[in-house]
Parts: structure tokens; sequence; C-alpha cells
């Protein structure tokens, strides 16, 4: 009886050892392994602003005195672009996020800061800067526009120059004008693409 209960065992173990070593099949839920797509983000329209893509220190145009530090990085597979700018000494910290709208061949940037504020800008290449241009209200309510130009420098920084229209655009006024160097010691973030 032990015997012929040990024998069938046996008989049975082949079958036993070759059904372990099959692969098992995948979970009924389990998607079949696919690579991504690349991302529609990486022509050309869409790299335009790059140039501002970095970890930077930013001074008054002319000045040396480091006013703010801005943190800008490609994001979303190279479909945006985001900021985070903390000023030095003051508690308006704030950013903004970019992309290029194919649709309308034109750059969109909306800035949030923690004083409540927020803006719109739309905009593009010039063919040597980006220049973006939307309503900002002062706080107390009158209404102004705000054009700003980024230019990229030969030596790697990068020049914000702000004006501001009272009059619907048909006249402009310097409002700021930033230097962004970059940060010693911080690797650039290259842009991202797959």
């Amino acid at each position: 009886m032990i015997r012929s209960t040990f024998a069938a065992a046996l008989i049975a173990l082949p079958a036993v050892v070759s059904a372990q070593s099959l692969p098992l099949p995948p979970p009924a839920n389990h998607a079949p392994y696919r690579p991504s797509p690349p991302s529609p983000c990486v022509d050309a329209a869409h790299r335009q602003f790059s140039f501002w893509v970095g970890s930077w220190n930013v001074t008054a145009t002319g000045a040396t005195k480091v006013i703010a530090h801005s943190q800008i990085t490609s994001a979303y597979a190279g479909c945006a672009i985001l900021e985070h700018w903390a000023p030095i000494g003051q508690k308006a910290d704030g950013g903004s996020i970019s992309s290029y709208v194919p649709a309308e061949h034109a750059w969109r940037q909306t800035w949030v800061d923690s004083s409540g504020a927020r803006a719109e800008f739309k905009g593009g290449w010039d063919g040597q800067a980006m220049v973006l241009t939307g309503p900002w209200p002062l706080p107390d309510g009158r209404a102004r526009i705000v054009r700003m130009t980024y230019t990229p420098g030969a030596d790697g920084s990068v020049r914000q120059a702000g004006e501001a229209s009272f009059d619907d655009g048909r006249t402009w006024t310097p409002s700021f004008d930033f230097t962004y160097r970059p940060t010693p010691g911080v690797r650039p973030q290259p842009f991202l693409k797959r």
C-alpha cells in the first residue's frame, strides 16, 4: 500500500515539476508592456523658452546685490516650464507656469503669488526674446497691462525687463528690470524630453 502510493507520487512528480517550470500567465488585469509614446512637446516651438530653465540668482540689471532666487524647471515631459520666485527679505514669493499652446501659436503664462495676486500673460518668441503681455491690475484695482521681455544673454544670463501701460497699451513705461545669473555650484537642469 505504501509502495503503491509512493509509486503513484513518483509517476505524477514529472508533471508537477514541468508545470512549475512553465511561466505563469499574467493576471487578468495586467496589460502588456508598451513603451511610453514620445512627448508631444519636443518640437522647436515648445523649446523657445528653454533658455530660462535653471537655478538663478537675480539682481536688478546693472547691480550686483542678489535680490531674489528663482528656480525654473522643465516639467511634464517638456510641456511646461515652472517658476518659483523667492525674493530675499520679502514674504511675497510666487511662481508661474508657462506653456506653448499650438492651436494659438503662442505661449501662455499664469502667475500666482502669496499676496493673492494672479495674472495671465500671452505672447511668444520674437526672434530675439520671449515677450509676454497681459493685464495685471494694481492692488488698488487700477487697470494696468504688463509686458515682460525675457532676453537670453551670450554669457548665459537672462534679462527680464518689465513695462507697464495704464492707457491700454498706447504708451509704456519701464516697471522692473532683472538679470538672472546661474547660481554658482548648481548644475543646470536639462530641458526634459522623451
